[in-house]
């Protein structure tokens, strides 16, 4: 274009006195403005979108749930209404006094709030300042009134000294001695109880090894923190053969959940560190496993699942393309959570709030039909029957809503309202599936859920030094985590299982699997010297 045009015209004899080639340069030179501008635009939207979710995974609210009240003071579908307001009851007239404060009543404190047959409880005994310098004819004790106060021993470690006389049989002139007992880890100073301890402090409660040693100092113990480390990897790698029993248990469920969730292990150079995944797989026998792969690739999710799968097999996930794929590869069903479709139009509510709430309207009422299947327990041919009565409708509902909506599109192909109707529509068949299979859950929240301890142990321990540690950190949360599944003691459960595994024939270590072992197990475990001291 000629410089000349750019500068601003003066006077509309300069605009007339322009050639139709200048008119022309000028015409497409002011297009190209108006196309860069509604770029710029485009990407300052999306710039601010980014702005907002990051400001809201820093400082705001991260609850996905939404409430939201029309003008007629309706609710949404799925919605909980409040209880209704009551008239207030007709007064009383009384006569005037001074009333009391009111007083809590002392009996308030006599009531336990623990469980007895587990937690210690230490007796304190209070005698009457009455009774002080009577002797013990002078009064009689009629009853005990109880009060209860929660306490916290700083550093519970204890120390256990096994005393074994040396004994000479004066027949035989022969010293004999009884054997030291043997420990779960050969050659350690560790009891089952510290190692059990020690992984459930880290894991389960995501207290890092460097804080435990500082308590375990500040106790009185003096141990090294490689001890510790060590401790922990020799303890996890006796529970691998059950770990590795648990995932083949997982393999043969019909119905199973999938998901991938960062960790960063293993060294990528100086002061860095690879990022890598866990794999978490949830069987349809309420277990999970956290299998470690270097990467997200396709190839992970086989070699997690393997390429037979089960008669009838559905995989449940997210929309990674890596999960079609390999549902592609051995022709099992591939179901879509709902979940991760609503995330999409709630994330749109900032740029289409109307046709994004309409979206969520739709799905609230999907989760509402479900709330009613739980209520009313339905499983097998009548939850099938109830979804295709009350959920079928919705989901053609919402998909003909979709269809409308791109109908009637003017909206850009970056807009986040396009990509979660996008979204929606390419995955339809998925998202499907469980209309149809009343096995399969409506979304992955239940795996959400159980590999919620990833994300909260990464704030804690941060990271893992190798990638062994990382496999290691996955078998010790599938057990745990499985545990917590089937209402497990953890404690229980690991200082059981930390002494049988050694013992316990290898073709039945399945039986040490959570779920079997409280089944088989749980009702007499075996237990450590310390209970049976009674401390």
């Amino acid at each position: 274009m000629n410089p000349a045009l750019a500068t601003p015209f003066k006077s509309l004899d300069e605009v007339a006195a322009l050639t139709p080639q200048q008119t022309a340069e000028l015409i497409g030179a002011l297009r190209r403005q108006e196309n860069t501008e509604a770029l710029l635009r485009q990407e300052i939207t999306a710039l601010k979108q980014q702005l907002d979710w990051f400001k809201r995974q820093l400082f705001g609210q991260k609850s996905e749930r939404r409430i939201e009240t029309g003008p007629n003071g309706q609710m949404s579908f799925g919605e909980c209404l409040p209880p209704p307001t009551l008239p207030a009851p007709p007064g009383q007239q009384v006569a005037a006094h001074t009333r009391k404060p009111a007083t809590r009543r002392q009996d308030d404190e006599a009531v336990p709030f623990f469980d007895e047959s587990r937690v210690p409880v230490e007796v304190i005994e209070l005698a009457a300042p009455e009774t002080d310098g009577l002797t013990a004819e002078e009064y009689e004790v009629i009853s005990h009134k109880e009060s209860y106060r929660l306490a916290q021993r700083p550093g519970s470690y204890v120390v256990i000294k096994y005393r074994r006389p040396v004994v000479k049989i004066k027949a035989s002139e022969a010293l004999v001695c009884a054997a030291a007992p043997a420990g779960v880890i050969d050659g350690s100073r560790a009891d089952v109880s510290f190692v059990a301890g020690l992984l459930l402090d880290k894991f389960a409660y995501h207290l890092p090894l460097y804080r435990q040693h500082q308590r375990l100092t500040d106790a009185g113990i003096t141990v090294s923190r490689p001890w510790l480390t060590q401790i922990a990897q020799q303890g996890i790698a006796l529970l691998e053969p059950i770990y590795e029993a648990q995932f083949a248990s997982i393999r043969e469920s019909r119905v199973k959940a999938m998901d991938e969730t960062p960790i960063k292990a293993g060294q990528a150079g100086p002061g860095k560190l690879k990022k890598a995944f866990f794999w978490p797989v949830y069987g349809e026998l309420d277990e999970i496993c956290f299998p470690f792969f270097p990467s997200r690739e396709i190839k992970h999710v086989e070699a997690a699942l393997g390429l037979t799968p089960a008669e009838r097999a559905v995989l449940l996930s997210d929309g990674y393309h890596a999960y079609a794929h390999y549902a592609t590869r051995t022709g099992i069903t591939h179901a879509q959570c709902w979940t991760h479709t609503r995330r999409n139009f709630f994330e749109a509510q900032t740029v289409e709030p109307e046709a994004a709430g309409q979206a969520l309207e739709l799905i609230g009422a999907l989760y509402q039909v479900e709330e009613s299947i739980r209520e009313e327990k339905l499983s097998g041919a009548g939850k099938r029957d109830y979804r295709l009565a009350h959920a079928k409708p919705i989901v053609e509902r919402f998909f003909a809503w979709i269809g409308e909506r791109f109908a009637a599109q003017g909206l850009l192909p970056s807009n986040p309202l396009t990509k979660a109707l996008a979204y929606a529509r390419d995955r339809r068949y998925g998202l499907e599936v469980f209309l149809t299979d009343p096995d399969v859950p409506i979304d992955t929240n239940h795996l959400e859920r159980a590999l919620r301890v990833i994300p909260m142990g990464r704030r804690n321990w941060l990271f893992c030094w190798t990638e062994l540690g990382a496999r290691q950190v996955g078998i010790i949360h599938s057990l745990i985590a499985t545990c917590r599944l089937h209402q497990i003691d953890p404690y229980d459960y690991l200082v059981d299982v930390l002494q049988r595994v050694g013992q316990h024939p290898a073709e039945r270590v399945r039986e040490l699997t959570p779920r079997l072992w409280k089944q088989l197990f749980a009702a007499d475990p075996l237990r450590t010297p310390l209970y049976r001291l009674g401390t």
